[in-house]
């Protein structure tokens, strides 16, 4: 044997059992490491399902959002000049107000456009209005007067109208068509368009309405 070559002690026994049991240890707090993201994961997974259902069935119970009521409550004569207590004056046109209020029954305010109000006698339109923009709160109503104007000229026009001035009481309609749109929790956007018929039974003697019947169709 070569004096230079020196033979190297192999390393202690309780070296490797040391260096085993490091190794060990260091792997299992990996997968206890790793067992804990996926636990999380799995945590947070299941609570953004259970949110998006939550979501779904408030959207489609709760927050659907439900159509807007329109009412006429009432119709109110502020400018009439007869002849005879019969025929309207030509000179001087008709003024009506009418007292109109929007009921919103959803959760989130109900906003609505320009809406355009015509009274129309035998189908012919005789009168018209225009109401502002506006919003209703959410679960509110909202009122709002509404002023028509009435062209005597074009009323006098329509032949039935000395037959119906003689009975005392004159019948006409009105339509109102009403646009707008509700936003819930600025996720879910529903535009509607409302619109309203009614007829409207006046008294020419008391200058009051005597009757009305309404209907209302609502279209998305």
């Amino acid at each position: 044997m070569v004096e230079g070559d020196q033979v190297r002690p192999l390393a202690p026994a309780t070296d490797r059992i040391s260096s085993d049991e490091d190794e060990i240890a260091l792997r299992t707090k990996k997968n206890l490491k790793r067992g804990r993201c996926l636990k999380c994961c799995g945590c947070c997974i299941a609570l953004i399902i259970i949110l998006a259902i939550v979501i779904v069935v408030l959207a489609f119970t709760v927050f659907r959002p439900k159509d807007p009521k329109i009412r006429m409550n009432g119709v109110q004569i502020l400018q009439i000049k007869l002849i005879n207590g019969t025929i309207p004056d030509p000179t001087v046109n008709i003024k009506i107000a009418a007292d109109l209020s929007v009921k919103n029954e959803n959760f989130a305010s109900f906003r609505y456009e320009n809406s355009t109000t015509g009274i129309y006698y035998h189908g012919k339109l005789v009168g018209e209005a225009l109401t502002p923009a506006g919003h209703a709160k959410a679960r509110r109503t909202e009122r709002m007067n509404v002023t028509v104007e009435i062209i005597t000229q074009r009323l006098l026009a329509e032949p039935n109208l000395r037959a119906d001035a003689a009975s005392g009481v004159v019948t006409m309609n009105s339509y109102t068509k009403l646009g707008g749109r509700v936003k819930i929790l600025k996720i879910i956007k529903k535009h509607m368009t409302v619109r309203m018929n009614c007829t409207m039974t006046v008294n020419l003697t008391s200058l009051t309405l005597q009757e009305q019947k309404c209907k209302r169709k609502v279209k998305f």
